[in-house]
């Protein structure tokens, strides 16, 4: 081969080289650009565009990742985001895991992203007080509630709004006034990183549309439309005279909003002025008013990013005096995080402010949120569940009667490219009154509904280190309170860590360490929040005079003799009792004395399995203590559990106890057969004779094994359920009634019919 020839083959490998990177550069810029203007679906083109050229630039899969997750296609943002993680682990772009968990997030995948999360935690341990630290151990603590989350009982009628309303782009619900709903329309398809409506070639608009008479189109409210400004949110005062709404200009991808009022009089609007810079400080943005009523005063909520928040858009207050003096506004620290709190609502009949927020206990993004307004301050953010709150984003939420409205981007929007790109409004009813014979059983007695809310919460598991409480004790019963041991075994923590990785290398040693950690925070702290959570439930049952059996069972690991084991059990159940008998200067004493004025009682039924049900894999060897003692498969067996509760008609105990009373079977068919077997226990030492198994519902059937259940033995029975009649979601019980005994045992099937 001649040198020339080499020469000439060089020379076009560099000038085709050349003339490709020139190509992407145009490519990137133009990109970049887009980007920066909100057009993301040209962004996208042009990015594909430059993978076509070079499909190995983590730059370019990088910024394509964040196009495709501001445009909101999770799913494929996932892909990407993973395979810039794989390539450069976080070292380039240490962003790239956490986006990678959140978008697992945001299409459902829990488990997947509960992992990535625990991933970023440890990525960032040397840096605990960064955002990426921070926000993994929210969505840890996140991921494992959606994943344990049990949908509510009520049959709620959910209805996706109807063009012309809701169209192929983006569209918010405001409030409901003089039978028009005022909504706003984003003719575009993207909006702001905040779900604030915003684009650089089309305006956001307030439209109105006729609830009575929907033959009518949606009408533009002229008197608001600003050349050149995106018009958005609204708010009337408490009398009707002033509305409050957003005025946003373009700001790069993002957008500059300020709260303007109008005057209206007889539905005319005139006088519309921005409020002054208390309000309104300069340099910030400042959006979504909401106007309610406290303590007998007027107040102005919105959403701003100003100086002095937790980070991101915060929630701040202002009371109104005269009508238009507005007080230096306050944060509101009690729900603001580091991520964005947005679209305030306040509901005066309930004094409860609801808001979205991306950073509590949630399903997906944004998910909506509300808080009580009680003795001066508000109350820990609740999220309102499902179908409210989806898997993507879930904002402006308000009520009008007994309607509720919000705004989402989930999967069944109208979309023209993608499913998810773009929000529409929805709408929950609660049903009429059903007339049909079948159907009115549905109706819950209200002693099942308080059943079910402390039920839901079951079984509520607490952990003990080895031989704990009153280690070498033979008594069963203990004086130390559950919350104590706790305090000590969750300091042994490191403790655990350097026993158990005592000779491992360090791979394993930091991987080890890693998974006790989980352990103590996904298992040892959560049991304590479940525990708050329950014994609120029991108190506000006990204090409407009910009379209560808590079921309660006792394991151990298998270190020491069952007989020893089975004493200790009995200590650790001890130890609850203790804890909730000192419990707010002794609140529970009287219920569980059995002395209280009004009748209410709590009796604790114990179980003491000792290590019966231990895991036959967990080492026993004392001389073992680094498997005995100080692993998780050995700490995870030493607990107790509420496996149960049921009422008492009387202060006999009711003999059969179910290992679960409540089953959540998720979504079923209507045409689909369900049947679900309930195991349980007779807790005494005679016979029991089951009398009959009813259900309210003729739909439901049910098959017993034996009606004679020997004592201490176990029983089953199977129920049969045909969903016919049924929609949505619903709870369906049987009544187990025993000879002897007026009480019952209710067993409860929770599922969503499609």
């Amino acid at each position: 081969m001649s040198r020339l020839y080499l020469i000439t083959i060089l020379c076009i490998l560099f000038l085709s080289n050349s003339f490709g990177q020139t190509k992407i550069g145009t490519y990137l810029k133009h990109a970049q650009e887009k980007y920066k203007n909100g057009d993301y679906v040209y962004a996208l083109e042009l990015y594909e565009q430059a993978m076509q050229i070079d499909s190995n630039s983590i730059d370019i899969l990088w910024q394509y990742a964040e196009t495709l997750r501001a445009y909101k296609d999770y799913g494929k943002a996932t892909v990407y985001y993973k395979k810039v993680y794989d390539r450069e682990n976080g070292l380039i772009y240490p962003y790239s895991q956490i986006y990678y968990g959140l978008m697992l997030k945001q299409t459902g995948k829990y488990e997947e992203a509960l992992n990535t999360f625990k991933k970023v935690k440890s990525q960032f341990k040397s840096e605990k007080d960064s955002y990426p630290y921070k926000k993994a151990v929210r969505e840890i603590e996140s991921c494992t509630w959606a994943t344990d989350y049990v949908s509510s009982k009520d049959s709620l009628i959910f209805k996706h709004l109807q063009k012309p309303v809701n169209s192929e782009d983006s569209e918010f619900g405001h409030l409901i006034w003089d039978g028009q709903l005022i909504f706003s329309s984003l003719k575009a398809d993207s909006i702001g990183s905040n779900e604030e409506v915003y684009t650089k070639n089309y305006k956001t608009q307030l439209y109105s549309y006729s609830l009575n008479n929907q033959e009518e189109n949606y009408k533009l409210i002229a008197a608001l439309s600003e050349p050149g400004k995106s018009i958005g949110n609204g708010s009337f005062s408490i009398d009707s005279t002033k509305f409050y709404y957003s005025n946003c200009e373009d700001d790069s991808y993002n957008y500059a909003c300020r709260i303007m009022v109008a005057e209206v009089i007889d539905t005319v609007i005139s006088n519309i002025d921005s409020l002054g810079s208390i309000i309104n400080k300069p340099g910030f943005n400042t959006s979504m008013p909401s106007i309610g009523q406290i303590d007998n005063k007027e107040v102005l909520f919105f959403s701003s990013d100003r100086d002095g928040g937790k980070g991101g858009m915060d929630i701040w207050f202002s009371y109104i005096t005269d009508g238009n003096q507005y007080s230096e506004p306050v944060n509101l620290e009690a729900i603001n995080t580091l991520d964005n709190e947005v679209t305030p609502w306040w509901d005066n009949s309930q004094n409860q402010l609801y808001f979205s927020s991306s950073w509590f206990d949630g399903f997906g993004g944004y998910d909506i949120f509300k808080t009580s307004y009680k003795y001066y301050d508000f109350t820990e953010p609740q999220n309102i569940g499902l179908p409210y709150n989806s898997q993507a984003n879930d904002l402006y939420y308000f009520k009008h009667i007994d309607t509720s409205y919000f705004s989402s981007n989930r999967i069944g929007v109208n979309y023209s490219k993608n499913p998810t790109c773009c929000s529409d409004i929805f709408r929950v009813n609660y049903p009429k009154k059903i007339t049909s014979t079948k159907i009115d059983t549905l109706i819950i007695p209200p002693v099942i509904e308080s059943l079910y809310e402390l039920s839901r919460r079951l079984p509520l598991t607490l952990y003990f280190h080895n031989d704990c409480p009153n280690p070498k004790s033979l008594d069963t019963l203990t004086k130390i309170n559950y919350i104590d041991g706790y305090k000590e075994y969750r300091a042994m923590l490191e403790k655990y860590q350097i026993e158990f990785t005592s000779g491992m290398d360090s791979i394993k040693a930091l991987l080890a360490k890693k998974e006790l950690e989980d352990f103590f925070i996904n298992y040892v702290d959560k049991g304590v929040e479940d525990l708050a959570l329950f014994r609120d439930l029991l108190l506000t049952e006990l204090q409407k005079g009910a009379k209560i059996n808590v079921l309660v069972k006792g394991f151990a690991s298998p270190l020491a003799k069952t007989s020893y084991n089975v004493k200790l059990t009995k200590r650790r159940i001890s130890s609850l009792v203790n804890y909730l008998s000192a419990f707010d200067n002794g609140i529970f004493k009287p219920y569980i004395k059995g002395t209280a004025e009004n009748g209410g009682k709590v009796v604790f039924t114990m179980v003491p399995f000792g290590e019966y049900t231990a895991n036959k894999s967990t080492s026993d060897d004392y001389y073992d203590q680094r498997n005995s003692v100080y692993s998780k498969a050995a700490a995870v067996e030493r607990k107790v559990e509420i496996q149960s509760i049921s009422y008492m008609e009387n202060d006999k105990i009711f003999p059969l106890a179910a290992e679960s009373s409540i089953y959540d079977i998720g979504k079923v068919s209507a045409q689909s057969i369900i049947e679900k077997s309930f195991n349980f226990q007779n807790l005494t030492s005679g016979n029991v004779e089951i009398e009959s198994v009813t259900s309210p519902l003729n739909i439901v059937t049910s098959e017993i094994y034996s009606k004679i259940i020997a004592g201490k033995k176990s029983g089953s029975i199977k129920i049969i359920i045909d969903p016919k009649q049924l929609i949505g979601l619903q709870m369906v019980y049987v009544e187990v009634k025993i000879k002897g005994y007026s009480e019952t045992l209710k067993l409860m099937v929770t599922m969503e019919v499609e």
